[in-house]
């Protein structure tokens, strides 16, 4: 059997795996994963993709992405032709406690990322590229395979024009253009040489195929392992559901089965096959992989009360700790003079890469960075996470390893007005499972909690200020996650009040001023909004009479409703204060009298709790 013979026969194969499999889950996306069968069996099993099948973790391993993540039963039935997985494992499609979930996830081992929240798949493979060309320094691949509908989100077009900046001449995008979406044809249909000049004009080399032509395919992947400058895209002409002339090009056919008499039907028109035959996947070079030493490092340096802003405190953070975590990767959305992620920048510009205004693809790059073994930093301001939710969602199920800071967050930014205040971004961050909330108010806090961040292994976010503040804290202080710092107690406490970032210290100003009129107050310093120090928040609760929140956050989500949310079996009396209504433009003390969120606010609210 002649080499093209055999990848279309293991064609023929694939093509039965993925109807026998998706007609006994009697649910998934046959059509879509059959418009694609030639682009990849020739990808797998032509000695273009390298891969150790027995060690899916081997640094060398060509990467390969299913941005169309629906097309789960092609990227299972791939794994079952090159004989990873048995017939009868792939018959359990869709089903609970399967490891071949609906789309891919990370029960299945040669999954890089979950995927299925479209348009991600490319910036994810930018990261992994980025990766193997400017830090590890190593020779794989990174194939994404894309969908025709998909390309009309715009995070695709971020990452087409970052890839092309940095020259990642290891990506290779395989753009499967099927014609039809869900309900309709798609936006640019067959229009293959639009679609082409399209993203030739962001600076790719792209090659236009057919894309049920083994030898064109094989032909592509072929100019595609020279190319030495310019990222490639591979964009082939197919046909949903090829080759079952029933689904063939048909329209309302998207996420059906076949039923049991139409698979009978389909498979006698796709003829004799030989189900023993499997193809080979070669492996990769065996490459030793050299880690930078972790060294020691020292103690922040700051004197108490000097005012620091927590966003420049983290920069400088940021360059104490990288001798000791050396996978440290720093991206930046163009902000990086006001986050101060300049700071390395500066000093460790090899692992800094910008990413311009594009938040979307920052993400979905920093997960591809943290899938690699890096810890990728990304910072921007914290109202601007809001855009990248769906991406920081989808990390969730990668789980991924990405440190997320927020800067210029709450009314006390100023002069620049409510769109550029980040009131949401607590409540966004709870949500996302295991995620890590760390909300520090002074520099010594920030530096610290800087590398609790690095050190932890899972998403965390960190919330930094505009405004410069007085140093709380001795250099030799720790601030472990899931902590607290109780700053002012005594036996006679009426109430204890709970803030974090700028209103802590709007808290010890009204601690001092109500002081003077013989009223205690418990302050609590919360740095850890997730996870909560339940135990010290259960004890002033039983020490004091009622619980103060204050925060420069919308009520919704934010921390007084994360500290309700651990008291609610108990009989605390639990008061907010935050941000209630619509900022304006103003002095930061102006904004934070005006939403009552201010030392004379809480000062206020404690006398009629007395």
């Amino acid at each position: 059997m002649s080499t093209l013979e055999k990848l279309q026969h293991l064609a023929k194969i694939i093509r039965h795996f993925i109807l026998v499999s998706s007609t006994e889950a009697g649910s998934g996306h046959p059509t879509s994963s059959l418009s694609a069968v030639e682009l990849m069996t020739v990808l797998f099993f032509d000695g273009i993709f390298k891969y150790d099948l027995e060690n899916p973790h081997n640094p060398t391993n060509d990467r390969l992405i299913f941005s169309k993540g629906h097309a789960s039963p092609l990227f299972y039935s791939l794994f079952a032709a090159a004989g990873a997985i048995d017939e009868k494992e792939l018959m359990t499609l869709r089903k609970f406690g399967s490891r071949l979930e609906g789309h891919p996830t990370l029960a299945f081992p040669y999954t890089e990322t979950p995927t299925g929240s479209l348009g991600q798949g490319l910036s994810v493979g930018v990261g992994m590229a980025i990766n193997a060309k400017y830090i590890d320094k190593l020779s794989y691949k990174t194939y994404v395979l894309l969908g025709d509908s998909e390309m009309a989100e715009g995070s695709n077009f971020e990452a087409l024009q970052l890839a092309a900046h940095y020259k990642l001449n290891n990506l290779v995008g395989i753009l499967d253009v099927n014609r039809l979406g869900q309900s309709r044809e798609t936006m640019y249909g067959h229009d293959i040489s639009g679609i082409a000049n399209r993203i030739g004009s962001f600076g790719w080399h792209v090659i236009t195929i057919d894309g049920h032509s083994v030898p064109e395919i094989q032909k592509a992947f072929a100019i595609a392992e020279k190319e030495k400058e310019h990222p490639v895209m591979i964009v082939a002409k197919t046909f949903k559901g090829k080759g079952v002339s029933l689904l063939e090009d048909k329209p309302n056919w998207h996420g059906k089965p076949l039923s049991k008499e139409e698979l009978q039907t389909a498979l006698a028109e796709l003829g004799e096959i030989d189900k023993k035959i499997r193809g080979a996947i070669k492996k990769p070079r065996t490459v030793k992989i050299s880690k930078q030493k972790s060294l020691a490092i020292k103690q922040p340096a700051y004197m108490l009360s000097e005012s620091i802003a927590t966003r420049k405190a983290y920069g400088d953070g940021l360059v104490r700790i990288f001798p000791k975590y050396t996978d440290i990767v720093v991206l930046d959305a163009e902000t990086s003079n006001s986050t101060f992620s300049a700071s390395v920048q500066k000093e460790h510009s090899e692992r800094y890469f910008e990413m311009f205004i594009a938040e979307q693809n920052m993400v979905g790059v920093a997960l591809g960075l943290a899938k690699r073994g890096k810890i990728p930093f990304v910072s921007t301001f914290a109202a601007f996470f809001a855009r990248a939710f769906d991406q920081i969602r989808m990390s969730q199920y990668a789980e991924s390893n990405i440190k997320f800071v927020g800067s210029h967050a709450g009314v006390s930014i100023g002069e620049d007005g409510a769109s550029q205040m980040g009131l949401e971004d607590i409540a966004m961050f709870r949500t996302v499972f295991g995620n890590v909330i760390l909300y520090p108010s002074d520099a010594v806090s920030t530096s610290k909690l800087t590398e609790e961040a690095a050190a932890h292994t899972g998403n965390v976010y960190i919330r930094t200020t505009r405004s410069a503040t007085p140093v709380l804290y001795k250099n030799d202080e720790d601030f472990p996650i899931g902590g607290s710092k109780t700053l002012k107690k005594s036996k006679n406490d009426v109430v204890t009040v709970i803030a974090a970032g700028i209103t802590l210290h709007e808290a010890l100003k009204a601690y001092e001023a109500l002081k003077k009129e013989n009223i205690a107050i418990r302050v609590i310093d919360l740095y850890s909004i997730k996870p909560l120090d339940i135990k010290t928040l259960q004890k002033a609760a039983k020490e004091t009479k009622a619980l103060l929140t204050v925060e420069d956050h919308f009520a919704e989500g934010g921390i007084g409703e994360a500290v309700a949310s651990v008291l609610a079996t108990t009989n605390t009396k639990l008061y907010s204060l935050a941000v209630r209504k619509m900022p304006k433009s103003g002095k930061p003390q102006e904004l934070l009298d005006f939403e009552e969120i201010s030392s004379q606010a809480i000062i206020k609210k404690v006398k009629s709790l007395r």
